[in-house]
């Protein structure tokens, strides 16, 4: 187990160097397809790679995930915008200006889009128009940092993690919008208004995006716990604790959200786990590691089976979602943080290496990869051939903490996908840190 200063093949790296009278939306309207987050597409998705229907250029990385919904697909940017595009010609409906990079990927519901942005706000803007309906004032958006984060130098500065690349992405449920905050606080407002229902104080930066099932909202913290909270009272139920990094804080908190099924929370850790809780009570049933590697993917549920990717060993995993066992694993080449979609038998997701990939679900064979347009010219030769790291590519970047940002940096120049992909009607699309919006069939 390395469990020292980022996962090991970045250090190698960066040290050698509902209403009346209003219509609603489909339920998929919203990031991982449904409340539950369950990742699951009810459609057709393509088995065989025929062709890019289009692509759609923005001023920015794309981080944010794609919400594709009667007709429109919506996504955000980090030029600080938020798109709505055509889902059959690609042709820009509307965009709307923020104050921030919009890293979070939007919910569709009651004919608005709910999102938001670094610039500490959250919005519900009209979905047919882009007119803003209202915004709310959170206490403010931040990365998580530390101070000499993942033993970096210099040792005393405080450090925001680049790795910590998503915002939290809304769920709806009826007349109530739930959401997380880098003030450290998951927020549950009224769809209509913007009227704060009830706020639940955690003690860390929340990324995750949270799930609702039966009730009860479900959100991690980069304070390391799950938390269980009731939906109309902002409650707790239960607490779960991953582990924790004091030193380093390099294998602790929670980026990843949960999924929700047959009475099971699953969801990953920085600390090398995928974890599966009681949802009523927050029991542990079972825990799979991956160390040394982080857990940021989000898991798909589908049949009795959990798909997530990691980061160090760059797996798709499908374990068992009864027992926690292990039924493949997919080599990806680069780290995964994009969260798989499952549609049609089979399983879509992307990596750090600018491919997204279609698996079959039952075997784990690859049936198909796309490069971006930026993977497939990698102007700055960050790739190998086979899409694993060129480690020549970052010599001299040094060992402190603007190393590893710069190594990031250069990273994404390759057209990563951390987008997680969304399918809709034979489509499947995916945002890229190349700034373009894909769609495939």
């Amino acid at each position: 187990m390395l469990r020292f200063k980022l996962p090991a093949s970045i250090l190698l790296i960066v040290s050698s160097s509902l209403i009346p009278g209003i219509t609603v939306f489909a339920g998929d309207g919203m990031f991982r397809g449904n409340p539950q987050h369950t990742g699951v597409y009810n459609t057709s998705g393509p088995r065989q790679l025929k062709e890019i229907v289009w692509r759609f250029k923005t001023g920015g990385k794309i981080f944010s995930s794609p919400i594709p919904c009667q007709g429109v697909v919506y996504f955000g940017s980090e030029d600080r915008c938020l798109y709505a595009v055509d889902m059959e010609t690609g042709r820009e409906k509307w965009k709307f200006q923020t104050g921030g990079a919009v890293n979070s990927s939007p919910a569709v519901f009651a004919d608005l889009v709910f999102f938001g942005s670094f610039d500490g706000y959250f919005y519900a803007v009209d979905a047919r128009t882009g007119l803003e309906k209202w915004k709310f004032q959170t206490g403010g958006e931040k990365r998580f940092e530390a101070a000499g984060l993942f033993g970096l130098k210099p040792a005393n500065m405080m450090m925001s993690d680049p790795w910590d690349t998503f915002l939290s992405s809304p769920v709806v449920d009826d007349s109530t919008v739930f959401f997380g905050s880098g003030d450290g606080s998951l927020y549950a407002l009224d769809i209509e208004n913007g009227r704060l229902k009830w706020k639940f104080d955690t003690g860390g930066v929340v990324h995750s995006s949270p799930a609702v099932s039966g009730g009860v909202v479900y959100c991690g913290s980069w304070d390391g716990f799950m938390y269980a909270v009731e939906a109309g009272t902002g409650k707790e139920k239960w607490r779960f604790r991953t582990g924790k990094d004091p030193e380093n804080h390099l294998m602790e908190g929670i980026q990843s959200s949960p999924a929700v099924a047959d009475g099971l929370v699953c969801f990953g850790s920085r600390d090398a786990h995928l974890y599966a809780l009681d949802a009523a009570t927050g029991d542990e049933k079972w825990a799979f590691s991956t160390e040394p590697s982080w857990v940021v993917a989000s898991p798909a549920i589908s049949n009795g089976v959990v798909y997530f990717g990691t980061s160090d060993s760059a797996r798709l995993l499908a374990l068992d979602l009864a027992s926690g066992k292990l039924k493949f694993e997919f080599g990806a080449k680069l780290f995964i943080f994009s969260s798989p979609a499952v549609a049609d038998k089979t399983v879509y997701f992307g990596s750090f290496n600018g491919r997204l990939y279609a698996l079959d679900t039952g075997t784990g064979d690859k049936l198909w990869e796309f490069r971006t347009g930026a993977a497939e010219i990698d102007s700055l030769k960050v790739l190998s051939p086979d899409g694993s790291l060129n480690r020549e590519s970052f010599q001299g970047l040094g060992d402190d903490y603007q190393g590893m940002v710069s190594f990031v940096e250069k990273l994404c120049t390759a057209g990563s996908v951390l987008s997680s992909p969304a399918v809709s009607g034979g489509v499947v699309y995916f945002g890229s840190t190349d700034g373009y919006l894909y769609a495939l069939r």
